[in-house]
């Protein structure tokens, strides 16, 4: 493809996205397609010969679109957000066009350099102090991985987390050669420090090594919030590192009144937070801060002769501070939108997406038979319906059905998830479309399911 071939097909792709875009309420939310639908439309071989690109364009159409769940509709309310604001769309575009590739600082500046300055940038919105030094990684479960590598490498061999935080955790602790102890939650389904303390007295007490904790700001499953003044107390007086998983939290803490729920972070080792979530940066950024960068660097350094320069004493090598050699420039799409959003604008949307949140809590604690599971102090909302008869395994079937019923309605897509050892329904919204009006239709959507 030639660059003028390049022009042509990029502004038709550019209309195409912003069409797309422009209508993404009217599509059927959750794909309909069945398992190996996409796959038998597709040839077992690759073309011998060019293609038109209007014929790219067309399978894009006819085949790819119907087989995709639409996560930036209005009318999106699974998983958690994964919003990609249109600014932050075309700096991840400008990355990718430049096709610049940072093994080194030498290697193209700019992109070290501007991720330095935007991950800066994020601490101060959040409201970390300058004692933190961040670096981009793909996501949290890259983030947690480094973390606990960097733990063991202080001494010990178990690591502690709630039995309500991320599976990416119990896997990196596999990944990284640590036992894994989960450790009880309360009422509300944040980690009990009590029983964490008991948990490491009684591993030390057999002779054995513990060696870190991980405190979740944000659960995914019901956005519970661990106690990380208390968990941070533990942390020291037993010698441990402490990360935090603020994965999806993290971008309320632009909010100042969101910041007690991290309170105590100041005593954190490490602690990741995504962009890449509520706040709209595109998929993938997440954002991996610590307060020893040092000794980060000295577990992941590598320095093949062929990457040395004249500047390397002067300058961050980001190789250094992660598992992959090479990085893409991720930076460009958290700079693009940052400025082209502001933090007043950032913040006018997570106020507005908790505000919905708690309007929908209370229109389900006010309908006859609705409970809301868990408390609503971010964006997500855990509800069940519980009809009198109803309980064990028949309400779970029941739990299922009706939601099953809301996904193929195609006028919304929720989750299912088990909290407590039952199913529930977590309404997650943060959809950059999302207003009142889709909370209100949601709402009118599901109990039409139950009537259906």
């Amino acid at each position: 493809m030639t660059p003028d071939e390049f022009r042509k097909a990029g502004h038709q792709l550019v209309d195409w996205i912003a069409e797309y875009r422009a209508k993404v309420g009217e599509y059927p939310v959750m794909a309909r397609t069945a398992p190996g639908e996409v796959r038998a439309q597709l040839p077992p071989a690759p073309p011998d010969f060019p293609e038109p690109f209007e014929n790219i364009l067309r399978d894009l159409e006819r085949i790819i679109m119907p087989g995709l769940s639409h996560w930036q509709s209005p009318n999106f309310f699974g998983y958690f957000p994964s919003n990609g604001l249109l600014s932050s769309v075309l700096g991840d575009y400008v990355s990718t066009g430049l096709g610049v590739l940072g093994l080194s600082w030498q290697s193209s500046p700019a992109l070290t350099e501007v991720e330095e300055v935007t991950t800066d940038w994020m601490r101060q919105m959040v409201g970390l102090s300058d004692a933190w030094s961040g670096v981009i990684q793909d996501t949290a479960s890259t983030c947690t991985l480094v973390a606990l590598i960097c733990a063991r490498e202080k001494g010990g061999n178990i690591v502690y987390t709630s039995a309500q935080s991320h599976s990416s955790v119990t896997k990196a602790a596999a990944l990284a050669g640590l036992s894994a102890r989960l450790v009880d939650c309360d009422r509300q389904f944040a980690m009990r420090p009590e029983d964490l303390e008991e948990k490491i007295k009684a591993d030390l007490a057999a002779g054995l090594k513990p060696s870190a904790i991980v405190a979740t700001t944000g659960t995914t499953t019901s956005t519970a919030i661990d106690p990380i003044e208390s968990i941070e107390r533990i942390a020291r007086r037993y010698g441990l590192w402490l990360h935090v998983d603020a994965a999806m939290a993290g971008s309320a803490m632009i909010l100042p009144e969101c910041r007690w729920m991290w309170k105590g972070i100041e005593g954190a080792d490490s602690v990741v937070l995504n962009p890449h979530k509520w706040l709209g940066i595109a998929f993938d950024c997440s954002l991996y801060y610590v307060r020893d960068p040092q000794h980060l660097i000295r577990v992941m350094s590598t320095n093949p002769s062929y990457l040395r320069s004249a500047a390397d004493e002067q300058v961050k090598n980001l190789r250094d501070w992660g598992i992959p050699l090479g990085r893409r420039f991720r930076a460009l799409k958290m700079w693009f939108a940052l400025r082209e959003q502001g933090v007043n604008r950032l913040q006018a949307r997570l106020r507005r997406d908790m505000e919905n949140a708690r309007w929908l809590a209370h229109k389900f604690r006010n309908t006859q038979d609705w409970v809301v599971l868990a408390p609503v102090v971010l964006q997500t909302v855990c509800i069940r319906h519980e009809p009198n008869g109803l309980d064990g395994d028949a309400l779970d079937r029941h739990t299922q059905e009706w939601a099953d019923r809301v996904n193929r309605s195609g006028k919304a897509y929720l989750t299912p998830a088990m909290l407590d050892g039952r199913w529930m329904v977590r309404v997650s919204i943060g959809s950059v479309l999302t207003e009142r009006s889709h909370v209100e239709a949601l709402f009118d959507t599901i109990v039409s399911a139950l009537e259906g």
